[in-house]
């Protein structure tokens, strides 16, 4: 028989009282309704305190006898229904999973619950935020993507994983890594180091790079997934590491690390939960190819749509600091981007053996 998860009881009651609270206002014979908060881009600021990306204060009403309204406002509690039945058995379910789970015929009409997968989704995000709850609480997984080695011993779902005995491929990190799911036990790391690319991150294990250096490895597999974002959150804060992030030379890797760093737009009501204000750019940097004396043929020139990117970035508040805006004209003006494949024109361990170990020895790195 298997093992029920260990329930998320908070969760469990937010829910609830959701449906408490709508309850009581059909009691008194009131217009049922539910407040959601905007997840928009005029309800979205960056707390320069915090350092962190943040929701607003700003909610809309979504009531049951308002027409326009009335079949959103069944979807959300209808997911919440599925959400917390998952949650009480002590199992996880797909995304997927739950758009078929709550999808049916209503009755004495000729219309479903949920026509395609793209009605259910928004709603859980409505739910997310409305709940306070990450759809990770909720029960509900995507696709495993990233992997993790390294300096760390751990528990999932009752079985210990020890990152030292990963091999080649690494532990595939799950999409939901909450505590009741993951504990960390064993931890000899100093540092935490992302890296961009798979092929990269396999460089750097197939060189035992983290045994050497003593940290734990991830990759996300580009932008890095909810899974890794909430994993790296967790591990900088509860084991007390520093995160290096390691992405390439362009407007898209800075972009990533501010993703780490501050958090995203789309996901702001999730940024006090997966954001990590003290992670540190490790490189590329624009500045890269002339001190490390790599070849003319490894650039590749930017092209308008990076151009136009970059210049977006520049205008950010959290790129607004002296380092930042240096870096990032520097790239403009040079007019070219780098891979993180391009240090292999140094050696195919030139990484691992001298481009890291030298910027992590001499902390040269943006906050």
């Amino acid at each position: 028989m298997i093992a029920p998860i260990k329930k998320n009881e908070k969760v469990l009651r937010q829910l609830s009282n959701l449906a408490a609270e709508v309850t009581a206002e059909v009691k008194s014979a009131k217009n049922p309704s539910i407040d959601i908060p905007l997840r928009n881009l005029s309800n979205v600021n960056f707390n320069p305190k915090k350092l962190i990306i943040e929701m607003g204060k700003a909610k809309q009403s979504r009531e049951f006898y308002n027409i326009s309204m009335a079949r959103k406002f069944m979807q959300t509690f209808l997911v919440a229904e599925k959400c917390k039945s998952v949650l009480d058995e002590g199992k996880t379910t797909s995304i997927r999973d739950l758009y078929y789970m709550a999808k049916r015929d209503i009755p004495g009409t000729s219309e479903n619950t949920f026509e395609e997968q793209v009605e259910s989704d928004p709603i859980i995000e409505d739910l997310e935020v409305t709940a306070d709850a990450l759809r990770e609480e909720l029960g509900l997984f995507a696709s495993n993507k990233g992997a993790l080695v390294g300096e760390l011993t751990l528990r999932d779902m009752g079985d210990t994983i020890d990152g030292r005995r990963m091999g080649s491929g690494g532990w595939s990190i799950p999409s939901i890594v909450e505590p009741n799911i993951i504990q960390f036990k064993k931890c000899d790391a100093k540092f935490i180091l992302l890296v961009e690319k798979d092929a990269v991150w396999r460089r750097l294990n197939e060189d035992k790079f983290w045994k050497k250096h003593r940290c734990i490895l991830l990759h996300g597999q580009g932008q890095p997934p909810r899974g890794v974002r909430r994993l790296l959150h967790r591990m900088v804060n509860e084991l007390k590491l520093p995160l290096y992030v390691f992405v390439d030379n362009d407007p898209w890797g800075y972009y990533i690390h501010s993703v780490i760093k501050q958090g995203s737009i789309n996901l702001a009501y999730e940024s006090v939960r997966m954001a990590v204000p003290s992670a540190r750019f490790l490189g590329l940097s624009s500045f890269d190819k002339a001190e490390w004396k790599l070849d003319d043929r490894v650039i590749i020139r930017l092209n308008d749509e990076d151009v136009k990117r970059a210049k977006q970035l520049l205008e950010y508040p959290w790129f607004q600091k002296k380092e930042w805006q240096k870096e990032i004209r520097n790239m403009l003006k040079l007019g070219y981007k780098l891979e993180l494949e391009a240090l292999s024109n140094r050696g195919i361990s030139f990484v691992t053996e001298e481009y890291l170990p030298k910027k992590i020895r001499d902390k040269a790195f943006l906050d």
